[in-house]
């Protein structure tokens, strides 16, 4: 190998060192920003974990969910409650600015709004779940003689 092939890897190792290093301060601080997110919102997401507005709202949405014949799935994504009926979903998701409903049909969202903890639960629910609609009727089978 001659002394310039070796001085051009020399370099080319500096450069990717260099990369790397940028890649991991940049990689770095978008983590502290991320654990001072959660952090700051950390009240909001135990209030809604353990607050009565969200027992209320599962059952609330259960209820009114069974009254339009549609099932209402409820899950815990970290600190995000995400209810689902059919194709549309209310995500509940703190924030260190308050809790947030976000609505969603399929894959669209299609508004957001701040939630007051201390609200009334099945106000949502009901908002919520007439975006869904009731269930069609299913059709009455007739047998047919031949």
């Amino acid at each position: 190998m001659s002394f310039s092939d070796n001085l051009e890897n020399s370099l080319k190792n500096l450069e990717s060192h260099d990369e790397r290093a940028a890649g991991a301060a940049h990689s770095q601080q978008r983590r502290r920003d991320q654990r001072a997110t959660v952090l700051a919102s950390a009240p909001y997401a135990e209030k809604l974990r353990t607050g009565k507005f969200t027992s209320g709202l599962m059952t609330h949405a259960t209820r009114i969910g069974h009254g339009l014949r549609t099932k209402v799935n409820i899950i815990w994504l970290g600190s995000t409650l995400r209810l689902q009926a059919r194709e549309h979903r209310l995500e509940l998701r703190p924030t260190p600015e308050g809790v947030f409903a976000h609505f969603f049909a399929g894959e669209k969202e299609t508004r957001k709004e701040k939630l007051d903890l201390s609200g009334n639960p099945e106000k949502l629910a009901k908002e919520w779940l007439d975006l869904v609609g009731p269930r069609p009727a299913p059709e009455v089978l007739q047998d047919f003689e031949e």
